[in-house]
Parts: structure tokens; C-alpha cells; sequence
């Protein structure tokens, strides 16, 4: 499905800190990394934004409840509770929930230590 619209702003989304791991011990070459787990709502008419990318920081999400609307490369796609996706260096996106209910997704990432 073509979708041209502009990426908005970020807006009725709440992200919780579930846990983290530092990989310095864990895998050589990894020191001052982080795997990172966060379950991100986003409110019926929430976005997830703005256009964003993840080079440095590859992860994978899994959608809980509801259906997030992925926005990349003039595409739409529609992601309900069991499905999910990658996020790699070539990942350029925006999210919404353009359903009636909240949207719960669990995202887990590398990243770097702040």
C-alpha cells in the first residue's frame, strides 16, 4: 500500500525501560554496547516518529496488542499481535497505530552506553 504522507512527530507513546545487559563482557569487540529490551504503547492515533533510522543500532521488534503501522520507503505495512519485524542499518521508518485500541510492541536493540 503507497503511502506519501510526511512522518510526524512523535506523540502518544510511552516507552518503559525492561532491562539491560552490558555485552563488554559478553562478546569481544562489544565493550561500551548494551542489548536494551523496551515495551513501547502507542495510543490509538499515536505516532512514533519522527522518520528515524537505526545504523549502529540493530534490533528486532515484536508486536503484544493491537496493530502498529510501519511507515518505510513510501510502503505501509500493518503489524498485528505475533508479528514483528528487524531494524538494521538500512531501516529508515516511522510508526503509528491507526487502530481503536493501544498498541504494544517489545523492542530489543544494541546500543551504545550513555
Amino acid at each position: 500500500m503507497s503511502d506519501e504522507q510526511p512522518a510526524p512527530q512523535s506523540r502518544g507513546v510511552t516507552a518503559e525501560l525492561l532491562g539491560t545487559v552490558d555485552l563488554a563482557g559478553e562478546i569481544e569487540g562489544m565493550a561500551g554496547h548494551r542489548l536494551r529490551m523496551r515495551r513501547f504503547t502507542i495510543e490509538p492515533g499515536g505516532v512514533l516518529g519522527p522518520l528515524h533510522d537505526h545504523a549502529g543500532r540493530p534490533g528486532i521488534v515484536y508486536i503484544l496488542q493491537g496493530t502498529i503501522t510501519d511507515h518505510r520507503d513510501g510502503v505501509a505495512t500493518d503489524y498485528g499481535p505475533g508479528l514483528g519485524w528487524p531494524e538494521d542499518r538500512h531501516t529508515l521508518h516511522w510508526l503509528e497505530n491507526r487502530g481503536t485500541v493501544p498498541a504494544v510492541e517489545v523492542s530489543v536493540d544494541i546500543v551504545r552506553q550513555e
